[in-house]
C-alpha cells in the first residue's frame, strides 16, 4: 500500500513538473512569436516611411500594408499587450487611402553615396520581405515575381541616380570627361533592367546626353551650355514622379 502511495506521489509530481515545463515552453514560444511579429510590423512600417516616395507603386505599398495588417491580426490572436487595435485601425485607413489614390509620399533626391547606400539597403530588405511572403504562401508566384523584378529595377535606379548627380556636378566643374564616364555608369546600371521599358528609355536618354557632351568636350566656349540643365536632366528629375512609369512598372515577360 505504501509503495502504491509513493508511486502515485511520484507520478503526480512528474505530471506537475511536465505540465509546468510545457507551460513555460508555451510562454517562451508566445514571447518569441510576439517579438517576431512586432519586428515584422516595424520593419514593414520603416520601409513604407523611409523608401523614397517616388519609388513606390500602389502594389508595393499594398504589399507592405498587407504585411503590417497580418502582423497586427496575428498579434491579436496572441493577445499581445501592445496597442494592436489602434495599429490595425491606422493600417486599414492607410490601405483605403492607397487604394483610393490619396496616399502621397515625399520624393527623396539621391545626391550622395551615403544616401544611395542607405536606400539600396532598404530596397534589399524589401526584396527579402517579398521573398519571405512568397515562401510563407502570403502572395502568389506571379505577384512575387513581378514585384521582385521591379525592386531590382529600383536598386539599379538608385545607382543610376547617384551617377547622374555626380555627372551634373562634373559638368558644372567643366570636367566633361568625368561627366561622360558617370553617364556611362548610369546607362550601365539601367541596362541591367533590359526588360523594363522605362529603363531602356533612360539608357537611350543617357546615350543622347553623352553625345551632347562629347560634342562640346574640350571647347571652353561651350562650357556654359554644358553646365545648363539638359532635357535629360529634366526628364530624369521627374522619371518616377508621374503616372506613366507606374503603368509601365506592371510590365510582363
Amino acid at each position: 500500500m505504501i509503495v502504491l502511495l509513493l508511486a502515485a506521489v511520484v507520478t503526480v509530481s512528474i505530471i506537475i513538473i511536465v505540465a509546468s515545463q510545457m507551460r513555460e515552453r508555451a510562454r517562451i514560444e508566445r514571447i518569441r512569436k510576439t517579438t517576431a511579429l512586432e519586428d515584422s510590423y516595424k520593419r514593414a512600417g520603416r520601409l513604407l516611411s523611409e523608401i523614397p516616395g517616388q519609388y513606390f507603386t500602389a502594389d508595393l505599398k499594398l504589399l507592405l500594408i498587407k504585411r503590417m495588417e497580418e502582423s497586427c491580426k496575428d498579434l491579436q490572436a496572441l493577445k499581445s499587450d501592445q496597442p494592436v487595435e489602434e495599429r490595425l485601425s491606422a493600417v486599414q485607413q492607410l490601405k483605403k487611402s492607397v487604394m483610393d489614390g490619396e496616399d502621397k509620399r515625399t520624393p527623396i533626391k539621391i545626391d550622395s553615396p551615403e544616401k544611395s547606400t542607405y536606400v539600396q539597403e532598404l530596397l534589399q530588405n524589401l526584396f527579402k520581405m517579398i521573398e519571405g511572403m512568397h515562401k510563407a504562401g502570403k502572395i502568389d508566384s506571379a505577384t512575387a515575381k513581378k514585384n521582385l523584378k521591379f525592386v531590382l529595377f529600383l536598386v539599379h535606379k538608385t545607382h543610376a541616380d547617384l551617377h547622374v548627380f555626380q555627372a551634373r556636378d562634373y559638368v558644372k566643374q567643366n570636367q566633361i570627361r568625368k561627366a561622360i564616364h558617370a553617364y556611362h555608369l548610369a546607362s550601365t546600371e539601367m541596362g541591367k533592367s533590359r526588360d523594363n521599358p522605362m529603363a531602356m528609355k533612360a539608357v537611350k536618354s543617357f546615350r543622347t546626353r553623352i553625345k551632347e557632351l562629347e560634342a562640346i568636350k574640350g571647347d571652353e566656349e561651350h562650357s556654359a551650355a554644358a553646365a545648363g540643365q539638359s532635357s535629360l536632366d529634366k526628364e530624369w528629375d521627374t522619371f518616377l514622379h508621374d503616372d506613366e512609369w507606374r503603368k509601365k512598372a506592371d510590365y510582363d515577360d
